[in-house]
């Protein structure tokens, strides 16, 4: 009987402690990255799995962490295990419980088809019960043949052995060829608008109290940074300027072909960062108007802003504030941005029919992600507004929410 037990005991222990060979590997790059799905099973989507460096957890948006990362398919790995850093991203998402992250690989990679680069984002979208916010915005801005869309497609995520459910992996802005695609060089300017409560370096302050963080030149030199400042100050005082007084035109100084698609998104999704707030980015280059985009950051926008006044589907957003507002006294502008509405109204509504198939295309990944995270109900969070008995009573929410404003603007325009 006893060498029974023992036989026995034998047996059952073997495969953990291979196991724990496994998991506990102490290689630079091991051959693969364990995955355990038996909780969240495959959904149809690609699954990244990540390991931090001893298993740290993402602690604030500036520290980076030594990290693997490997990408399963259905049944296995389907990529070589990469080398990388990770970090936190977003502003205030960064703080819900199903943060964002930063990707930076060792080496250009492809991903699932997109050009190579090494940075990426990992969206958790945590504050829009629907998932399909930000990636509704990427689809308008490509349909409006915008300069440049972000790439992204829909993922799961395991971080460190745990599930962290549904993300969207995109591009990130930043110039390159296949990105913001504008020269390198010290008269040429990638910069974001950003909240006057966080201000990246190196930023630079318009005239008008507007702070912008210059993401390119990557190395800001002081007359470079002058030269912005100086284009900036003499746009804020055109824009300050009566428009009989004026020697140039809005088109002078804004390239209108990238300025009206853009403003119409905001305009119709009522983003509440985009109305001058953040995440607005800009580029110019010396000699030339400047262009509105990338579009970015949509998570508070389609009927699910932080501010319940809001989240109505009537008036005017976009153009009552800041530049914006300056912007739309100009009468050209104004009548410029009714024709595109009319010539590209259909596009718009193309969206809306266009919902439940993106939907459907992330379904059985939504109940692995509210299974992670049963907040439908939940209003707790600052990010979670309205509460919903289930999924579909979101999706409907949303529908109806981008009809309604779809017929406001129609009967609308002057």
């Amino acid at each position: 009987m006893c060498s029974f037990v023992r036989n026995l005991l034998l047996y059952l222990l073997l495969p953990l402690a291979f196991c724990g060979c496994v998991w506990d590997t102490s290689e630079d790059t091991p051959d693969f990255l364990p995955l355990d799905d038996s909780q969240y099973p495959y959904a149809d989507l690609p699954r990244i799995v990540i390991e931090t460096e001893d298993f740290r957890e993402l602690r604030d948006r500036e520290t980076e962490f030594q990290s693997h990362l490997q990408i399963y398919g259905e049944n296995a790995p389907e990529s070589d295990v990469y080398n990388l850093t990770v970090r936190g991203r977003g502003n205030s998402s960064f703080k819900m419980p199903k943060y964002g992250m930063k990707l930076e690989f060792e080496n250009k990679v492809s991903l699932f088809g997109m050009p190579e680069n090494r940075d990426w984002a990992l969206i958790g979208n945590f504050g829009d019960k629907t998932h399909l916010r930000n990636y509704m915005m990427t689809r308008l801005s490509e349909w409006l043949n915008a300069r440049y869309t972000p790439r992204c497609r829909y993922v799961e995520v395991y971080l460190n052995r745990k599930y962290m459910g549904l993300y969207l992996l995109s591009e990130t802005v930043k110039v390159g060829k296949n990105r913001v695609n504008i020269p390198e060089n010290d008269s040429s300017f990638l910069f974001e608008k950003e909240s006057s409560k966080k201000q990246d370096t190196p930023f630079v302050t318009s005239s008008m109290g507007f702070s912008f963080h210059v993401k390119n030149p990557r190395d800001l030199k002081p007359e470079s940074a002058e030269m912005l400042v100086s284009h900036l100050t003499d746009f804020e005082t055109f824009l300050t300027t009566p428009p009989n007084e004026r020697e140039t035109t809005m088109g002078d100084w804004i390239d209108m072909v990238d300025f009206l698609p853009y403003y119409w998104v905001q305009e119709y999704a009522k983003n509440e960062d985009g109305n001058f707030a953040r995440s607005i980015y800009i580029t110019w280059q010396k000699g030339h108007a400047m262009r509105f985009g990338p579009l970015w950051d949509f998570d508070i926008s389609f009927g699910n802003e932080s501010y319940k006044v809001n989240r109505t589907v009537d008036d005017w957003y976009i153009r009552q504030f800041r530049w914006f507002a300056y912007i739309f006294k100009d009468s050209t502008v104004r009548n410029a941005a009714r024709d595109y509405w009319v010539q590209h109204r259909d596009t718009f509504r193309a969206l809306i029919d266009s919902v439940p198939l993106y939907a459907s295309q992330i379904s059985r990944a939504l109940d692995n992600e509210y299974k992670r995270w049963p907040i439908m109900q939940n209003t707790e969070n600052w990010a979670l507004k309205d509460p919903y008995d289930d999924y579909e009573e979101a999706l409907d929410s949303l529908v109806l929410w981008m009809k309604a404003r779809y017929k406001w603007i129609n009967n609308n325009l002057k």
